[in-house]
Parts: structure tokens; C-alpha cells; sequence
């Protein structure tokens, strides 16, 4: 009586006779194998509800008495609700051979629900184990590292071999044959593998590639316009690197992309903490000439040009003098003209700005004239690369610039319009 099984004991309570279990027929077992299948669906809720409910309740309120971050990655994520599907799946898995005994006529359909807890045991497996690589990969995020190193393709790849396993079980216990079956087999498919996979494995080598130059990283900011990138990354991951744009839309390069093309990276600039300003002038050619007496005595008022005024009149005394030629002499003598004051007035006045950095290159320069005027160019460095501060900064500066040419009897070069523009008119 010691050694009964579970069906001896409900066909012992049914008929009063353990022994008779083997000797009944399908429906009467299906009445044994059925209690007994109700007391382990029973016994799965309460396994259920106690760890979603009772341990569940009990780990969010010692979440709340620590300080850590990744306990609360932890708990906001589906992990628990895997757990708690785990359990009651892993009861039937192991009790379901009890409940409908081999040797009975209703074997298989114990057979069949063991098969569906194993699959869907490993399925459950392989969402716990996904889980649990978010959540780590979560928490890596809120660290500095995470932007040199990112480990979301690493991931992504360990996911894909956990899946590709994950198949191979559930297929073994579909077929009803070993796992290192399908194992032995699995070289012959590695072709097939790699064309299927193709973007992955080129993903996961960019990856390592990226990771290890420190090329690009989470927050940099990158531009490629073959795919019209120009903004923010927001994730490295195994196939694609998502480019959150400045217009706010979202762009995707593939991973591969940023080894096999080129693109700009902006990150030196970034940490750098200046950014440069490039940018010209147009002036009207028309509008240069030499200093008259009468600009010279209006200029010499403007304090930022005392020193270029004493060294430059002092430097031209001494060349004309050792030529024997005198001022009045425009083709032989040397003499000051107003778009070279105007440079040095630019040149000072950028010396002087609290917004410059005076630790980099500040450089003002004609370019070569074209048929839009002679650019004057600018090329400094702000000490502030925020956008819209350098934006500011810049506005200010050529504001500044475009408002003063004027004490120096300059004009900016733009197209005819207006009265300027002949109008052809139809009978």
C-alpha cells in the first residue's frame, strides 16, 4: 500500500480496491487522471498567485528601502512576470508523467500536455533570460562607459544564439528526438546560417570595430548625408545605428554603413568646448579705395584702431621715405586703404570679444574676388559651442560687422533687384 501511485490511491477512494487502476477502462481513467489534473491546475494558480502576488509585493517594498538604480531597472521590467509564469509551467512540466501514468491507456495525453509545458518551459526561459539582458543593458546606459562602449550589439548577438537554441529544443521535443541530434546537424546549415544572417554577422563586426576605435557612441553627433543623417545618436546597435535628426526625425544607418562609408563626427568639437565660425563677407569692389584725409581724421576716433594707425603710418613713412616718393603719388607710394582698416578693425575688435576664445586661431582674410565681390572672411572660434548660444554669438558679430561698414565707406555686394531688374513686356 506504501507503493502505490497516485492513480492507485483515487481508484482506492473511488472503488475501494488500489489495484484496479490498470484494469479499468479509458473513461474511468480519464475520471482519475481528470482529479488529478484539476488538483495540479489547483496547485499551479496557488503557485502562481504566490509568487506574483506574496514574493512580487515583498521584493517592490525592499526596492523601496534601497538606494541602488538597477533594482528598480529590476522591477520595471517583465521579469517577475516571466517568473511567475515559470513556476506553475515548470509543475506541469515535472507532474504531469504522475498525473497520467505511461502505462495507462491515457498515456498520450499526458505526453502531449509534458511536450507543451517543456516547449512552453523553454520558451519562458529564453523571455526570462531576455529580461534579464535588458535590464542590464538598461542600467549599463546610466553609466559614462556606456558611450565609448556599448554593449547592445553584444546583446543582440546572444540573443540571437540563445533563440537559434531555443529552436533546436523545442523542435527536438516536437520530433521526439535528442537535442545533440539537431546539434551534430547544425554545421551542415552554417551556409545557410550566414546568408540568412548576413547583416547580423557584418553588424556584429562593425560592432567591435566601432567600439574598439571609438568612432561613434551613444550622444554623439554625427552626420551622413549619403543617408541624410545629421543629428544625435541614439542607440549602436547589432544591424542599425538610429540618428535622432535635428528636425526631430529619426534616422537609420546600418552599422556596417559607418565602417564601409565616411561621415563626420562632431564629438572632438563637443568636448573640445569651442566651435568655429567660418563665414565671409561680401564687399562691392566698387566700394574699395584709399583713405582721404577726411576718413583718416574720422577714423583715428575709433579706439580700437590706434595701434594699427601708429604702426601702420609709421611703416609707411619709413617706405616711402627710403623710396623718395611722396604720398600724393597713388601709383608709387604706399597709403592706407579702407577695406585693409576695416580688416584690422575686424581683427581688433574679435581680440576684444569676451565670447572669442584667444587661445585658438583668429584669422581675418581676403579671398579671392569673384563675380560676387571680394569675400572678407572670418575664422575664429566661439568659447561657447551650445547651438543657439553660437548661433547668438555669430549673429552678433556680423550684425556688428554689417552696421560699421559704413564708417568705412564699404558696400556689401548683393544681386540687382528691384528697379535694377529689366521687366520685358508682351503686347
Amino acid at each position: 500500500m506504501y507503493n502505490r501511485s497516485w492513480q492507485d490511491w483515487i481508484s482506492y477512494f473511488l472503488f475501494g480496491d488500489g489495484e484496479t487502476y490498470d484494469r479499468l477502462g479509458i473513461w474511468w481513467q480519464l475520471v482519475v487522471s481528470g482529479i488529478l489534473f484539476i488538483g495540479l491546475v489547483l496547485l499551479a494558480v496557488v503557485a502562481y498567485y504566490f509568487v506574483h502576488k506574496v514574493l512580487l509585493r515583498l521584493c517592490k517594498r525592499l526596492v523601496k528601502l534601497t538606494k541602488n538604480e538597477w533594482d528598480d531597472a529590476l522591477m520595471c521590467s517583465r521579469l517577475f512576470k516571466w517568473l511567475a509564469m515559470l513556476v506553475p509551467v515548470a509543475l506541469f512540466w515535472h507532474l504531469s508523467p504522475y498525473v497520467f501514468d505511461e502505462g495507462s491507456k491515457v498515456s498520450a495525453v499526458g505526453m502531449v500536455i509534458r511536450a507543451g509545458s517543456e516547449i512552453l518551459l523553454v520558451v519562458l526561459i529564453l523571455l526570462l533570460i531576455n529580461s534579464v539582458l535588458n535590464v542590464i543593458d538598461r542600467v549599463y546606459q546610466n553609466y559614462d562607459v556606456s558611450r565609448e562602449l556599448p554593449i547592445k550589439s553584444f546583446f543582440q548577438v546572444l540573443k540571437i544564439i540563445l533563440t537559434l537554441v531555443g529552436i533546436i529544443f523545442i523542435v527536438s521535443t516536437i520530433i521526439g528526438k535528442s537535442p545533440l541530434l539537431l546539434f551534430s546537424g547544425l554545421g551542415a546549415m552554417t551556409a545557410i546560417m550566414m546568408l540568412v544572417f548576413k547583416d547580423s554577422i557584418l553588424g556584429f563586426v562593425a560592432g567591435i570595430q566601432l567600439s574598439a576605435n571609438k568612432l561613434v557612441a551613444r550622444g554623439d553627433w554625427i552626420e551622413m548625408p549619403k543617408f541624410g543623417a545629421d543629428g544625435e545618436v541614439l542607440e549602436v546597435a547589432l544591424t542599425t545605428v538610429k540618428v535622432r535628426n535635428w528636425d526631430k526625425t529619426i534616422t537609420t544607418i546600418p552599422t556596417y554603413s559607418l565602417i564601409a562609408d565616411s561621415f563626420k563626427n562632431w564629438r572632438g568639437m563637443s568636448q573640445s568646448g569651442v566651435r568655429r565660425i567660418k563665414r565671409s563677407l561680401f564687399l562691392d569692389m566698387g566700394t574699395v579705395k584709399f583713405l582721404d584725409d577726411e576718413m583718416l581724421v574720422r577714423l583715428k576716433k575709433v579706439s580700437l584702431l590706434d595701434d594699427y594707425f601708429l604702426k601702420k603710418e609709421e611703416e609707411i613713412e619709413q617706405w616711402n621715405t627710403e623710396r623718395q616718393v611722396t604720398a600724393g603719388d597713388i601709383v608709387n607710394a604706399r597709403a592706407m586703404t579702407n577695406v585693409g582698416t576695416f580688416r584690422a578693425y575686424v581683427n581688433e575688435y574679435l581680440k576684444g570679444h569676451p565670447k572669442i576664445s584667444q587661445t585658438n586661431t583668429i584669422l581675418v582674410r581676403l579671398l579671392q574676388a569673384d563675380e560676387h565681390g571680394v569675400p572678407l572672411e572670418i575664422y575664429v572660434f566661439t568659447n561657447d559651442n551650445n547651438w543657439i548660444e553660437y548661433e547668438r554669438i555669430q549673429s552678433d558679430i556680423f550684425d556688428h560687422l554689417l552696421a560699421v561698414m559704413e564708417e568705412f565707406d564699404l558696400g556689401v555686394f548683393q544681386s540687382p533687384s528691384g528697379s535694377d531688374v529689366l521687366t520685358l513686356r508682351g503686347d
